[in-house]
């Protein structure tokens, strides 16, 4: 798999798909954690997204535990140069917000349980109204000064916010966000594609979208409300969300590629956002080097215009 892909106009450069490290410490232990990253990175990819909150909503967890895994995992396999690592800071209630101050802190704990001299990514998890844009950005601009950090990017910004920030890094000399994280997937398409797609696509900037795969949905695992069983943690959520007719159709149009590539549900839901021009590396998360293998495996479906366009028929929404 090669490293084609620009993060914005950041130069680092990313497979088509990003390893969501949320798993780390959580529903992934330190044994399965490391697997998971060896396979990953062996098998030719190299974006690892983290972020210092992770995983603080486990019992017993207090947050740094993906970044303490990654750092160790660093150490034991020397593979820290094979990898274009990101991580996030702003919603750690030990943490918050996009203060200098924060920032500054933040860096030095995340670098720290990483274990590395610096961020290939280092992004604003959140939006932070409170703190001027300028003051942020200034922030990030002396840590990519001082070689801590080499590019940033922003998370779950909305377009108005994240086009003055934009503005603000013109206007004032500052590095600007090379990468944007937003929710989108086959069935959540219009909070993208309505305001941010086009200003990331006029403004160069990357994307790497999270919840891929709508929490599991378009994995083809829930069809039926018994299905909800299927996941206690969030099965009934996704039923409640998903199961409808659209979301049906959207199953069926999955189901039909599918069987065209060979391909699994989960795979074509992948390969169409990956074919989209507007996406750099759509995240996914796996608990098992087989379940992982099987998510990877969507990098190489190729999609053609008809498959694309049955696709975006059964996701329209209205």
């Amino acid at each position: 798999m090669t490293a084609d892909r620009e993060l914005g106009r950041s130069g680092l450069h990313v497979a088509p798909l990003a390893f969501g490290g949320n798993v780390f410490g959580w529903s992934a232990d330190e044994k399965a954690s490391f697997a998971l990253l060896d396979a990953f990175v062996d098998a030719g990819f190299n974006l690892v997204d983290t972020a210092d909150v992770y995983s603080a909503w486990v019992p017993g967890n207090q947050g740094g535990e993906s970044e303490t895994l990654l750092g160790k995992w660093f150490a034991r396999s020397g593979k820290r140069d094979k990898v274009v690592l990101a991580t996030k800071v702003a919603k750690w209630a030990e943490r918050p917000g996009l203060t200098p101050d924060n920032i500054n802190a933040a860096v030095e704990d995340s670098l720290r349980r990483l274990q590395t001299e610096v961020i290939d990514l280092y992004q604003a998890h959140e939006d932070d109204e409170s703190t001027p844009l300028e003051a942020t950005l200034a922030a990030f601009g002396r840590l990519i000064e001082a070689g801590k950090v080499r590019a940033i990017g922003a998370s779950n910004y909305s377009a108005t916010r994240l086009a003055d920030a934009l503005k603000v890094s013109t206007d004032y000399g500052l590095p600007r966000y090379e990468t944007l994280q937003p929710e989108y997937n086959l069935y959540d398409r219009a909070g993208y594609e309505k305001e941010l797609e086009p200003l990331v696509q006029r403004e160069q900037i990357g994307v790497i979208n999270y919840y891929a795969l709508a929490s599991g949905f378009l994995s083809g695992k829930y069809r039926t409300p018994d299905d909800a069983g299927k996941s206690s943690a969030r099965g009934a959520t996704v039923v409640k969300r998903y199961l409808n007719p659209r979301g049906l159709r959207i199953l069926q149009a999955l189901d039909d590629v599918a069987s065209k590539h060979n391909a699994t549900a989960a795979q074509i839901a992948l390969a169409w956002q990956i074919a989209r021009p507007s996406i750099t590396a759509p995240i996914v998360s796996a608990t098992s080097v087989e379940q992982l293998h099987d998510l990877l495996a969507a990098a190489n479906v190729a999609l053609n215009v008809q498959d694309v366009a049955q696709l975006d028929a059964a996701s329209a929404e209205g």
